[in-house]
């Protein structure tokens, strides 16, 4: 399980976050909603140790890892997929998966067969470069290239942005079996409301760097978080 403890943090003078706490546990989905510039991607960045926290507790599976860097924690087992994907547009799909392989055993050092399972178009595109693929299939083989690490907690920062609809459901069915699986806790960052509510099993909603609403989806309501999320 991943907790956070009233983690607060800094750029400069200027303050991210502020108190946050939340839990994400294995066999479901959290999902921190929020508008623009409420401090989403920096709890995102604290997590996967892309910024030091200013002060507060991140732990993970029983350890503190608050002050680890963020190959550290990749190393644990946290794989994270970045708003606008990031994947390397002058390597192949073949070898932006591969990236993931200097954090595995030589013995590991292989493409899972399940991830052309999850995503039969990346088999068919291996050696073409990724800045050739859409928008969509770059979504995609940036959350594979996640996947490559094994990882028991996986961060997706706004997975559906710049999306087409049809990649969306098909991300969205991607995420779910990948929870019901049950050895996975798995965080997403989302300004698409349903998409979110329809996945997440508990909810955490950011405003102005401080969590102003969350608990159980089933306890929730639906309307009064869109309030806080609406434009």
């Amino acid at each position: 399980m991943l907790r956070v403890e009233d983690v607060h943090l800094h750029y400069g003078a200027a303050i991210a976050l502020r108190g946050v706490s939340l839990e994400a546990r294995e066999g479901a989905v959290t999902c921190i909603l929020g508008r623009n510039g409420v401090g989403k991607t920096s709890l995102i960045r604290a997590v996967t140790g892309m910024h030091a926290v200013s002060s507060g507790r991140i732990e993970w599976e029983g350890e503190d890892i608050t002050k680890l860097a963020a190959y550290d924690r990749a190393s644990r087992g946290i794989a994270t997929v970045p708003q606008g994907r990031d994947i390397f547009p002058l390597l192949t799909v073949r070898e932006n998966l591969e990236t993931g392989f200097g954090l595995l055993s030589r013995g590991q050092r292989k493409v899972p067969d399940e991830i052309f399972d999850l995503f039969p178009v990346l088999a068919k595109m291996l050696d073409r470069r990724g800045g050739d693929l859409s928008g969509g299939q770059q979504q995609q083989l940036a959350i594979a290239r996640a996947l490559v690490i094994r990882p028991r907690l996986l961060v997706l920062d706004e997975p559906t942005e710049g999306i087409q609809p049809s990649i969306i459901k098909d991300i969205g069915t991607i995420i779910g079996m990948l929870r019901d699986r049950g050895d996975m806790a798995i965080v997403l960052v989302e300004q698409y409301f349903d998409f979110a509510f329809e996945l997440a099993d508990t909810v955490a909603v950011l405003d102005r760097g401080k969590v102003v609403l969350s608990g159980q989806v089933a306890e929730l309501v639906a309307e009064e978080v869109r309030s806080h999320i609406a434009i």
